[in-house]
């Protein structure tokens, strides 16, 4: 598809559809961050650096707090059939296509702002950054955090994660662990000879149906926690008694508790259920909902209704893990994000877009 340069004085919803047309899936994501370096280097008050396909651009006035505004530009794969790239506005006024909603809107929302609001009250940096949505390990923001954490220092900042237009604070960590048992493989003809591993998994099983889900109270904010089998392995052919099973959990675990208590409390949980082997495969720590800050509150005062609590990962936590108090804000509907119908209302992003600049000139 040929691309065009981003056009930034266009109405927010427009520029959500022109980001959509450039199709951004992790791991190819260099046309949309040229596109958007390009459109920042021609705003003459920002100072734009750039790492990879993670661009940042910074405003230098000397104010008294600084805020930073941050958005992955990746997707999910794009879908064929139907399929959702190029971007659709029907006659609802509903904007179709993939990462309407999470998170291209928001990423639109943050442009507009970068190129509208040259003399904020406070300083601000913008950061478009790839690869949220696969693997920890290779997360846009963790890289510009690890080479260059100067380039996100700041007071405040607001993730523009889909929350359909309210504030949602921090957020819950996220561990997956594998949980293998062992058996002796065997005919099935003569079963008695081996030992089933998937048999043996039972009591993981067991234990995870008898889980009840903690939900505690964090800054005022009720978050849920949850513990679940996401996949399970096992089986070497249909006549042959498998000598090995794994089950995948996965415990997303509420902002009280550290990335090491949440281990531990996994480890417990299973100790009595015969796993042979404990492996972690990815564990990325959660965010206290940061609404206690001064920025917060004032933040929470112009963009108006209640926050609530993000139940999901995002990454805040790596702000909150640079010392950066940090909340979820942007026009997209979480329940819709990643689907192949995925969509928004087009007459909320710039309306989000507006009570940020509320914020950000009263």
């Amino acid at each position: 598809m040929p691309q065009t340069p981003l056009d930034l004085t266009l109405d927010a919803a427009e520029l959500t559809a022109r980001l959509v047309d450039f199709p951004s899936p992790s791991g190819s994501e260099k046309d949309l961050a040229d596109a958007i370096e390009t459109a920042l280097r021609g705003l003459s008050h920002l100072t734009v650096d750039r790492h990879g396909n993670n661009v940042v651009a910074r405003t230098n006035l000397g104010r008294a707090e600084r805020v930073v505004l941050a958005g992955h530009i990746d997707t999910v794969p794009i879908a064929d059939n139907p399929p959702n790239v190029p971007s659709r506005l029907d006659e609802d006024g509903v904007l179709w296509g993939c990462g309407t909603c999470d998170m291209k809107s928001g990423v639109a929302v943050q442009l507009r702002i970068a190129q509208t609001v040259t003399e904020p009250n406070r300083d601000l940096t913008f950061v478009f950054y790839d690869n949220e949505e696969v693997a920890a390990h290779l997360n846009g923001l963790g890289h510009v955090a690890a080479a260059h954490p100067d380039w996100l220092a700041g007071d405040f900042a607001v993730l523009l994660e889909p929350t359909d237009g309210q504030v949602e604070g921090g957020c819950q960590g996220t561990l997956r662990v594998l949980l293998k048992t062992k058996g002796v493989r065997a005919h099935s003809a003569r079963a008695w000879m081996g030992s089933n591993a998937i048999h043996a998994a039972t009591p993981i099983l067991t234990k995870l149906a008898a889980y009840e889900p903690r939900k505690p109270v964090v800054e005022g904010l009720q978050f849920h926690e949850g513990l679940n089998a996401v996949r399970i392995e096992g089986g070497v052919a249909t006549n042959v008694i498998p000598d090995e099973c794994t089950v995948t959990v996965n415990f997303r675990y509420a902002p009280d508790r550290s990335e090491e208590d949440a281990l531990a409390f996994v480890r417990d949980y299973f100790a009595d259920c015969g796993v042979d082997e404990f492996i972690v495969d990815d564990h990325t720590g959660p965010a206290r909902p940061g609404l206690t800050h001064p920025a917060a509150a004032a933040f929470m005062a112009a963009v108006g209704g209640e926050a609530r609590p993000k139940f999901g990962w995002t990454d805040v936590s790596r702000f909150s893990a640079l010392g950066v108090p940090a909340v979820n804000f942007s026009p997209g509907d979480p329940l819709l994000a990643h689907k192949i119908d995925e969509r928004v209302k087009a007459s909320l992003i710039p309306e989000a877009e507006e009570r940020l600049r509320s914020w950000l000139t009263s």
